[in-house]
Parts: C-alpha cells; structure tokens; sequence
C-alpha cells in the first residue's frame, strides 16, 4: 500500500540529504514535496496543512539552517512528528475485573468487520482468552454462516438465535457466556451507513443494553478519506474507543490512516494485513511511520520470522548448514517457513533500503508450492542425495508432481545454489571464532582492526574452485605415474 508514498519520500529525503549545504530554502522546497506527497496519498487536507506547520517550526531553526548535518535533520523531525500525527500505542485491550469483557464492532457494509471479529477471536485465544462471537448482523444473511465457519477454522464457539432482534441477541449472549465462562465476548453487529437513523438507533440501544467495555469501528483502507469521514460521524453518534483499519495490504494510497487519529481523536487499535485469520496486527506508530517514509519495519520482519520458524527446529538447521549437510528435505521446509510469513512483496517491503527498490517487480510466489510439490514426490534417499537425480527419476518426480522435467532442473539449480552459499557459513563462524574479545585488543589493534582480522580471501574461497584442483592434482598424478611407467 505504501509503495508510491515511500517512493516519494525517498527522493524528497534523497534531495536534502545530498543536495550540498542546507539552508532554509531548500528546507522549505523539501517540505512542499513532503506536503504534495502527503495530498497525493489521500491524506486529510486539514490535517496536512497542520503537519507541515508544526514540521516547519521545528525544522527551520538556527541549528538548521547552519547546515551542519545536511537533510538529516528535516528527515528525523518528518519522522517523529508523523509518529506524533498517528498518536501513541495502544492496542491494549482492558479486559473487566468480574465477567466477560465485552467488544462491540461497528462498521461500514464491506469493511471487512465479519472477518476482523474471527481475526480478533484468534489473536485473544492465542493469548489465553475464551473467546465468544456473536453473529448480530441480522441485516446480512450471509454474515451469520461466515461468522460460523470463521469460528470453525479458530476453534471459537459462535452463538445466534433465530427470531430474536439484535439488542436481545446480543443480551441474551452475555448470560451464556457467564454461564460457559466465556471471559471475552465479541459482538458482529450489522453493517451501517451513519445517516441511516434507523440501523444507527439499532446499534445504541445494543450499546445501552450490553454496556461493552470498548467498541471499536471497522474501517476499509481502500475507501480513503471516505473512511475518515464515516469515523468522524460514527464517533459523533457511538462512543467509540477506537479504530481498526483493514485492507491494508491493498493498492489505495494509504493516507486514511495517517488522518484517522488526527480527525476523530480516537487511537487505531489493529490493522489487517490480509485475508489471512492470522493478519490481524497491533497498531504501532513508529513502525508504520517507517514503512511510509520508505525506511521499512525490521521488528515487524523479525516478528513475522519468530512466528514462522520453530527454535529447535532452526538449531537443528543450523548444525547441518555448518556440517554442510543441508539437503532438499531442508530446503523445502524453508520454502514452507517464508511462506507462513506472507506475501514475498509485503516481506521485502519490510526491509529497510529494499522495499522501494522491488516496489514494481512483480514476483511469482506459486513457484513456492511449485516446488514443495517437486520435493513432495521425491523419496527420501532423493531428498538426501539430489547427485544420484538422474533423467529417469526426473521424468518421475515431474510426473508425480504435475510439473515438467525442466521444472524439476531449476530446483535441483536453486538448491545447489543456496547450498554453496550456505557452505560458506562454517567459514563465517571459523573467523568469528578467531576473533579476539574486545577487552583483550590493544589500542593500536582497536586503531587498525585489519592488522588482527583472518584473511577473507582465504576463508572465503569458493569450495568448487578448491575441488577442481584437488581433481587437476590428481589428475597430473597420475598422468606423471603413467609417464614414468612408460619410460620403463
């Protein structure tokens, strides 16, 4: 989503970072790009004109105008006041002291509000919560199966009464989940427009009579300042405490999100970040403030990573890329490990200095389950030993797998390829191990680190190379012993 407004912040930052002294001038041309950037990307007009203001202020000082660290400065004050734009954390949920804590969801139609309550479920229940969702949206036939389906795939039970009206739905699920022990209870009411008086007093008198300890409106990131707009009014007619945005892994300009807090005063609790029950994420501002600056979100990355990957699991890989034992059986479960993180495009956007660069390749991510199914019709000796693949064992791995045997040569190339890069990592750990501890280093050895550093040419030697001569010295062996027999 926030591909383009990155992009452009990139190469505003990019100007006043190189473009020689810096001096108030070109402190105020940056900060229109900056302003034009923001309009560009939807966001709030008001809210814009304010941010440039208070960034100006504090960018345009004596300091500043010196010169002294070039464009480094502006781009921090960027930074920091849009973190202060998007309002502090706060994703945490008071959950009631006596009772179920109750969470009531409002939204647009198509907000995505039916999905976002199985999302929410699953993340409480991962945290050691009992969850109960109710299917209140009596406005949407369709809503009551999706939500039980939904509470299916999470192991969540879902409850709705035929004949009742929403208000005493949603009354009579509070007294089951005290009855079940049920300690949080999430409330799908129906779909809204704030102007229809109608489905707006529905949805008060639910408020009245369930007293939910937070609500919270769903939003569409797609639909822009329109979702601003419906917050803002929504927010005037229901007490809300809080936002979720959804979709945000979509193609809208993203400038919804950076207006919210701005406009309605009420913090963004959770984003969505796919389709997936799995997407639903705590809002954090400095991590989104980087991804729309274009510097990425390492935490977010290294979090997706600890979610993937099994601690024993990467020990053990660990120990065999070291021994040089990595086989195809590995390979696919690495395969299997970036998947469960998401999309590709969305992983490398979280890389700082990346994401932009690969903003417009497009990747083709079935290659992944292309070549799973490769691995999945090889035996396990094959896995082992992908040398003894031959053309026989490939038209039947290719058969077996739906693929052709070309197919089947391109992994067996990738894979021979990452296990010559991951052969070099013993090498890595050899020199870090010859290393010295800090404390022991001289001054004239902390002064030129490179007089005690093993040398990298040497560690670093491609294994193939050192094959090949081992083969020419043999070879010349036994061509001299040959020689000599045949002087005898």
């Amino acid at each position: 989503m926030f591909e383009h407004i990155a992009e452009r912040f990139g190469s505003i930052f990019d100007k006043l970072r190189y473009g020689g002294k810096l001096t108030e001038d070109n402190i105020r041309e940056g900060l229109r790009d900056v302003r034009r950037a923001l309009l560009e990307a939807d966001v709030n007009v008001n809210v814009v004109r304010d941010f440039i203001d208070r960034v100006t202020a504090k960018a345009v000082g004596e300091s500043s105008v010196k010169g002294v660290q070039p464009g480094q400065q502006v781009v921090q004050v960027v930074h920091d006041e849009l973190i202060a734009l998007m309002g502090e954390p706060d994703s945490e949920i008071p959950f009631a002291k006596n009772g179920p804590t109750v969470i009531l969801m409002a939204g647009l139609q198509g907000s995505g509000k039916t999905t976002t309550c199985a999302k929410l479920a699953r993340l409480l229940r991962e945290n050691g919560k009992r969850p109960l969702l109710v299917a209140a949206d009596l406005q949407r036939p369709a809503a009551i199966e999706q939500l039980k389906v939904l509470g299916g795939q999470i192991s969540v039970p879902v409850f709705h009464e035929a004949g009742l009206k929403a208000p005493d739905l949603c009354a009579r699920a509070l007294a089951l989940a005290e009855v079940d022990n049920r300690d949080v209870v999430i409330l799908d009411t129906a779909g809204r427009l704030h102007v229809d008086d109608e489905l707006m007093a529905e949805i008060a008198e639910i408020h009245a009579r369930t007293k939910p300890h937070q609500t919270y409106l769903v939003v569409d990131a797609m639909t822009g300042q329109d979702a601003v707009t419906s917050a803002k009014a929504f927010n005037d007619r229901l007490p809300l405490d809080g936002v979720v945005v959804t979709k945000l892994d979509g193609d809208a300009r993203g400038g919804a999100i950076v207006s919210l807090r701005a406009v309605t005063g009420k913090p963004i609790k959770f984003v969505g970040m796919g389709e997936k029950l799995d997407a639903l994420q705590p809002f954090h501002p400095d991590r989104m403030a980087r991804r729309i600056l274009g510097m990425g979100d390492i935490l977010s990355f290294v979090e997706k990573a600890q979610t993937a990957v099994d601690e024993k699991e990467a020990k053990k890989l660990e120990d065999k890329i070291l021994k040089n034992k990595f086989d195809l059986g590995d390979f696919q479960s690495q395969l299997q490990a970036i998947q469960k993180m998401g999309s590709i495009k969305d992983i490398i956007g979280l890389i700082p200095g990346i994401g932009a660069k690969f903003s417009g390749m497009n990747i083709d991510e079935s290659i992944f389950l292309k070549y799973s199914a490769i691995i999945g019709s090889m035996t396990g000796h094959e896995r082992g030993r992908p040398d003894l693949i031959d053309m026989s064992r490939r038209r039947r791995i290719a058969h077996g797998s739906g693929t052709s045997t070309n197919d089947v040569q391109a992994l067996l190339k990738h894979f021979e390829a990452m296990r010559k890069m991951m052969g070099k990592f013993g090498d890595i750990k050899e020199m870090a191990e010859k290393l010295p501890d800090k404390e022991d280093l001289t001054p004239e050895q902390l002064a030129n680190p490179g007089a005690f550093m093993p040398n990298p040419n040497r560690l670093f030697a491609k294994r193939e190379d050192k094959d090949a001569l081992k083969r020419y010295r043999a070879e010349r062996k036994k061509k001299a012993k040959l020689k000599k027999q045949n002087k005898r």
